[in-house]
């Protein structure tokens, strides 16, 4: 039988034979032999007019037995993938289907779909008109990563977009309100020097009535398209392919940013403006490759109004007895002497105004979302220094904390004069709105620094001799952690035999006195930061010259004798080998810290003697001083008294 060749060999042949070459060397030069060669000449087809259409299977079909199973399945619920009918299979008949079989369940879902299945949505393509719609939508630029002077900047971009020339522009908002919508739409239609005739969104709860059966547009949004004299149109819901000529400038938008920003080499900007125009710029660069559909559409834009519509929405409020108001589900408070009062809100996109007698009397940051507050220490002050009582359950409590030093002084407090830390905090605080709040809070830090009592006389002694320099306040200084330390808590096994040719710091420290080991580990001195040992003394080692983790028991003469096993009877704890001086271990937690978990200085009790250490710096203190790793040799001679602690440097 002649081996089957491709239409392209046999065309191949008859056109070598049509240059009147012999049968033999066509055949040889179309790469077939010499009987196929013949057939194909004679029959005068290609390979593909004369082969039959195969109607039979070359192996047996696994889902042939639960095929009308799954029909019914895909029938009631279209949406289900194939993935989920298999897992189910593999459960309904345990070992009949192997996980190497779901391909061919997809593809026979997929040919099933396309033969007998429901039928698909379809979309049709749109002819776009220069000047007939500009659309709009918001997108979150949480992905990106953007700070704003290192701290995180989570926002939207307001996206306006032309359909014709896809020119488009976009503006920095914080939520989808009308507010933004407003501002958003202005600024696109004044940087572009017109208006387009149709204005097209998605069914946005700011520009939609969604609750009313007919989902006409809200009177905001009709107010700000007459203002324009633009016609406002929408897209159905859970359809944003018909709004597609923004959504799908999303993508690439924001791949354009994220690009931009990678040869940048920085996702921080030092403000907002400068974040803004690094944006303008970018658009700018963008809408350069349109400019000769955009000249087309710009002859064809309406004309703009005399000038801008300065636009918010007002509210009606009645201040609380708690001197706070109530506005789009947010709590704000305001001051206390409008208790009562009818006051008027103009709620902007990114702050809200207090007006009362055709006075504005308060601008506040607006507040996003729902169910939040924002409380002024300053307009209830007053009222909480009268009834300090009212302070520790306070509801908005967290509020009056003005930064992280005013919560430090009043755990401070809480420490040492819980009785009467709510009246004292409230005095600095009322010292705060009255003085300024930047003195107190540098009076608070050299308190904390100097380790003295907080109280408000103290603070008020501090502010009233203007003693506060400049550079005092300021933020508390967090260090970046170190993994590496951490890790080696898990890797390192910390004897001086691992830490053998590594550079060590090693500490000698005399056991024999606890109280002074305690006050020289407080003080902070010649020992590295922010280390205690830990169960330094347990009540048997205080009297027998003990200590957990070391191997080393002390006699009546004070002498150090070793243990004969590294893991004794007597149940103490050991590092090392049997025979080989161990290692009592440190461990890594805050020594002296506040109730907010601040380190603080030493308290007045041990002042005295924390001086008396100080003063002999230098000196061989209570058997401290820093040593190189001795050899085992001398580690049973003299200083064998002493306890050696070592980490990596």
């Amino acid at each position: 039988m002649p081996e089957a060749k491709s239409d392209k060999d046999v065309r191949r042949l008859w056109m070598t034979l049509a240059r009147g070459m012999s049968l033999v060397e066509a055949a040889k030069n179309a790469g077939m032999s010499l009987p196929t060669a013949r057939k194909y000449w004679r029959c005068g087809k290609m390979p593909s007019e004369i082969r039959p259409e195969r109607d039979w299977r070359t192996r047996n079909n696994p889902f042939e037995e639960v095929w009308p199973e799954i029909e019914a399945w895909i029938q009631d619920e279209p949406r289900l993938k194939a993935k989920t009918i298999f897992e189910e299979l593999q459960t309904k008949y345990p070992g009949q289907f192997q996980n190497g079989q779901l391909r061919t369940l997809q593809r026979r879902l997929r040919q099933w779909r396309a033969s007998d299945g429901p039928n698909r949505e379809a979309y049709f393509p749109q002819i776009h008109y220069p000047g007939d719609i500009g659309a709009s939508d918001f997108t979150d630029m949480s992905s990106l990563n953007i700070t704003i002077a290192g701290q995180s900047f989570s926002h939207l971009l307001y996206h306006f977009v032309l359909t014709y020339s896809n020119w488009e522009t976009a503006s920095i908002c914080f939520s989808e309100s009308f507010e933004s919508l407003a501002e958003g739409f202005q600024k696109a239609v004044w940087e572009l020097g017109g208006v387009p005739r149709r204005h097209r969104t998605d069914s946005l709860s700011a520009a939609v009535k969604n609750r009313s059966p007919k989902r006409d547009f809200t009177d905001r949004l009709c107010g700000l398209m007459l203002h324009y004299n633009v016609q406002p149109t929408k897209t159905n819901p859970r359809s944003p392919n018909e709004n597609g000529d923004c959504e799908s400038l999303h993508g690439h938008l924001k791949n354009a940013i994220d690009q931009t920003l990678l040869l940048r080499g920085s996702r921080d900007f030092a403000c907002r403006k400068e974040y803004q125009a690094f944006l303008d710029g970018m658009f700018q660069k963008k809408n350069a490759g349109r400019s000769q559909r955009f000249e087309e559409e710009r002859k064809a834009l309406g004309t703009l109004p005399t000038k801008p519509l300065p636009f918010f929405d007002t509210i009606e409020v009645k201040v609380r007895n708690s001197s706070t108001i109530r506005v789009r589900q947010n709590t704000y408070s305001v001051p206390s002497r409008l208790i009562g009062e009818e006051v008027t809100i103009r709620v902007f996109a990114e702050h809200l105004e207090i007006w009362y007698a055709q006075r504005c009397t308060e601008r506040l940051p607006r507040l996003y979302g729902r169910h939040k507050h924002r409380i002024n220490y300053r307009h209830v002050i007053d009222s909480l220094v009268r009834k300090p009582g009212a302070f520790e359950n306070y509801r908005w409590r967290d509020d009056l904390f003005p930064s992280v030093r005013f919560r430090m002084a009043y755990d401070e407090l809480l420490t040492t004069r819980p009785a009467r830390a709510s009246r004292e905090y409230l005095k600095i605080l009322y010292m705060a709105a009255r003085e300024s709040e930047s003195a107190v809070e540098g009076a608070i830090e050299r308190l904390l620094e100097e380790g003295r009592a907080i109280d408000s006389e103290s603070v008020k002694e501090i502010v009233e001799k203007d003693d506060v320099p400049g550079d005092m306040i300021r933020s508390p200084e967090i260090p970046e952690p170190d993994f590496e330390e951490y890790n080696m808590l898990f890797e390192t096994d910390m004897t001086l035999d691992s830490c053998e040719g590594e550079n060590v710091e090693v500490m000698e420290i005399d056991l024999s006195d606890h109280h002074e080991l305690e006050l020289i580990i407080a003080s902070g001195a010649e020992l590295p930061r922010e280390i205690v040992m830990e169960s330094l003394f347990d009540m048997e080692g205080r009297k027998h010259g003990k200590i957990q983790g070391d191997t080393t028991e002390r006699g009546t003469d004070g002498t150090a004798s070793r243990a004969a096993s590294a893991d004794g009877p007597d149940g103490v704890r050991r590092n090392g080998e049997n025979g080989r001086e161990s290692i009592a271990q440190l461990r890594a937690i805050s020594w002296g810290t506040d109730s907010s978990g601040m380190r603080r200085a030493p308290r007045e009790s041990d002042r005295e003697a924390i001086a008396a250490v100080e003063d002999s710096a230098g000196e061989d203190i209570g058997g401290i001083r820093d040593a190189t790793v001795a050899s085992e040799s001398e580690s049973s001679g003299e200083g064998a008294s002493c306890r050696r602690f070592s980490r990596p440097r």
